[in-house]
C-alpha cells in the first residue's frame, strides 16, 4: 500500500519511510498536492520547532484540509500530531483538523524524552495490541484536546496525551519508528485502519 509523507522540507521522513518499508508499506515522500489529496494514507512525520513545520506545510495545507473533509486518513508523529491541532504555545499555528492547543508541558523534567508506557484511555484499532507499552518520546509539547479524541495517555508527571484518534485523523505524540516491536506494531495497525477508512 501506498503511503504518503507529507514533505515540509525537515523532520525524520528517512527513518519513518524505513519502519513503514519493514511494516508492509510503499513509503513515498511528496510536495505534490494531488498524491497527498489521493493516496491510501498519508503521515506528516516531524520533530524540532512546529512553526517552522507549519510554514513548510503551507503548499499541502488545501490538500491535508481536502483529505480531512473527504474523510481520508491522516497520521501524525510527534509534531506531526501537534499540527493537527489549532495553536501552539511554541509558536505558530496548527492546521486546526482537531480543536485544542498545544502547550508546553507542566513538568519539572522537559524535555520528556526516552521510553515510557503508553496508557489507553479507550478502545482504538490503532493501538489493538499496545495496552501498557514501551513507546520512545522526544518532545517538550503536548495537546490539550478539547474533544473527546484522546486514546492514549503517559504519565509524565501527570497524564500527557501520548495518542489522538478521531474519524480519519490519528496522532501519536511518540515516536513508533524508534520504540521498536511495538511501534512496528502501530504502524501495521495504522496501515489496517487507513485500509479500512
Amino acid at each position: 500500500m501506498k503511503v504518503v509523507l507529507a514533505d515540509y522540507g525537515a523532520g525524520n521522513t528517512r527513518s519513518v519511510c524505513a519502519a513503514l518499508s519493514r511494516a508492509g508499506a510503499e513509503p513515498v515522500v511528496s510536495t505534490a498536492p494531488d498524491e497527498v489529496r489521493e493516496a491510501p494514507l498519508v503521515v506528516i512525520a516531524g520533530v524540532g520547532h512546529v512553526a517552522s513545520a507549519a510554514r513548510g506545510l503551507i503548499p499541502l495545507e488545501e490538500a491535508l484540509r481536502g483529505r480531512a473533509d473527504a474523510g481520508r486518513p491522516i497520521l501524525g508523529i510527534c509534531v506531526g500530531l501537534q499540527l493537527l491541532f489549532e495553536e501552539n504555545e511554541e509558536g505558530g499555528r496548527g492546521l486546526g483538523l482537531l480543536g485544542g492547543p498545544v502547550r508546553r508541558l507542566r513538568a519539572r523534567r522537559i524535555p520528556h524524552m526516552g521510553w515510557n508506557a503508553i496508557r489507553p484511555v479507550r478502545e482504538s484499532r490503532l493501538l489493538d495490541g499496545l495496552d501498557d507499552a514501551d513507546v520512545y518520546f522526544a518532545h517538550s509539547y503536548a495537546a490539550e484536546p478539547a474533544d473527546d479524541v484522546a486514546i492514549a495517555h503517559v504519565d509524565h508527571e501527570g497524564a500527557v496525551v501520548a495518542a489522538v484518534e478521531s474519524g480519519s485523523l490519528a496522532g501519536v505524540q511518540f515516536h513508533p519508528e524508534r520504540s521498536g516491536a511495538a511501534g512496528a506494531r502501530l504502524l501495521e495497525n495504522a496501515l489496517a485502519w487507513s485500509r479500512s477508512a
